[in-house]
């Protein structure tokens, strides 16, 4: 039966590595501090994709998606296709975002704004123009982040449990949050749930 088990699982991990593990790049960042699931990151400037929809979080999600999948699928000007990076993040907070923020989905009442982080080849002159209006390129600036990591399937309530446990352990720290909590998705829904790579950020000071 050990054996059995052993095989059904060796499969199992195998069928991941091939229906959901992430294989996409990420932006690279420097550890300042590491505390097991919590670590203080600097990350540099970055050039993202990002559209609006006003929608619960469920929606959203999805809508917003296929606008940022489509751009770097081809649905630009110089219809060219965009490797896809990770994490895709989503954001709450009380007000709405000015468009410069950093694959990322952030909630201002009911809207929520997903961003894509592009490839580092791009700069806001080489990222190609997307041709639908609703998705706009940007250029958002290094900040110091502080990020929390877990597994299981993302939801809204998760989000905000983590972006809690993430803020009481700041001002523990006595660090000074300057952002709403964003949620970052590293990996293709269908990836088991404890396979999963999920992040809270807040930028500090």
């Amino acid at each position: 039966m050990k054996k059995l088990i052993a095989v059904l699982t060796t499969i199992l991990l195998s069928a991941c590595s091939t229906f959901g593990i992430r294989s996409a790049d990420e932006p690279g960042y420097e550890v300042l501090s590491d505390e097991g699931l919590i670590q203080i990151r600097h990350y540099p400037s970055l050039i993202v994709a990002q559209t609006e929809v006003n929608a619960d979080y469920k929606n959203a999600s999805g809508l917003a998606f296929q606008r940022l999948a489509g751009y770097i699928f081809g649905n630009n000007k110089k219809q060219q296709p965009i490797t896809m990076t990770a994490p895709v993040i989503q954001e709450q907070q009380a007000e709405r975002l000015s468009m410069t923020v950093p694959v990322m989905q952030q909630k201002s009442g009911a809207v929520w704004l997903m961003t894509f982080v592009l490839p580092q080849s791009y700069s806001l002159l080489t990222a190609p123009e997307p041709l639908d209006s609703s998705v706009l390129i940007q250029e958002i600036p290094d900040k110091k982040v502080a990020t929390i990591r877990y597994t299981g399937s993302l939801s809204e309530q998760g989000i905000e449990e983590k972006s809690a446990e993430l803020t009481e352990w700041l001002i523990k720290q006595h660090h000074k949050a300057i952002s709403p909590p964003r949620s970052a998705a590293y990996d293709p829904p269908w990836t088991l749930p404890f396979l999963r790579r999920n992040e809270v950020h807040i930028d500090i000071e």
